[in-house]
């Protein structure tokens, strides 16, 4: 292996691809390509894990996707959707998921539903995009924290940057697991925000649009 495979597979390491079929601001991201061949791909180039967007109305997603990915791969898979109920959870375990977004700022149930996915086997993982959520995620012991860097009450419209990540990470417990999210248009801002302490990026539209590269 050549030093630059061997550090674009370090970095790779460090990486979460997002399968969002249509972004609110950036519209069809798939572009008819088939993403279970896409997460094939990604799973040989290193990258962390997947997340897969199941929210149908607005992001294009859906629970047969997340099923589909789920067997094509064996690496962690993150269900990303607004969920609110138990039979969510279990629904999001059924088809396959290791991991299981729980958003601060669309919840008013947060710490029971964390409760709740660990007792079933899910690890949860604990968004926020303010200080006072990230001292809610502290406050119940999450373990893995992402931070999103755009908002997502807005469908992540907004022009968030990973200025956030570097204003946030600061106030995080010490021993969470941090996942900067979205706002990383390219392996510079990934590294900012790696090297700020976050153990994760995870990327979507850009990895889509060619401006992320983590493949061959």
């Amino acid at each position: 292996m050549s030093t630059n495979e061997h550090n674009a597979n370090s970095f790779n390491s460090q990486v979460i691809i997002d399968f969002k079929a249509i972004s609110p601001k950036d519209g069809d991201l798939f572009k008819g390509r088939n993403p279970l061949e896409v997460a094939v791909r990604l799973e040989k180039a290193g990258v962390w894990g997947l997340s897969v967007v199941t929210e149908p109305k607005n992001f294009g997603g859906s629970l047969d996707l997340l099923r589909s990915i789920a067997n094509a791969v064996n690496l962690p898979i993150l269900r990303k959707d607004f969920i609110k109920t138990e039979d969510d959870l279990r629904e999001t375990l059924d088809c396959g998921a290791t991991h299981v977004l729980l958003i601060c700022a669309t919840m008013n149930n947060v710490e029971e539903m964390h409760e709740k996915a660990l007792k079933l086997g899910l690890k949860p993982v604990v968004e926020v995009h303010t200080r006072d959520e990230m001292l809610l995620a502290q406050s119940i012991g999450a373990k893995i924290i992402g931070i999103n860097n755009k908002d997502i009450t807005i469908l992540e419209k907004d022009k968030g940057t990973v200025d956030l990540t570097l204003e946030l990470i600061s106030h995080a417990p010490k021993d969470a697991f941090i996942i900067s999210e979205s706002g990383i248009r390219n392996r510079a801002d990934a590294e900012i925000a790696l090297q700020s302490g976050a153990n994760a990026v995870l990327v979507g539209t850009a990895f889509w649009t060619g401006e992320f590269r983590v493949l061959p």
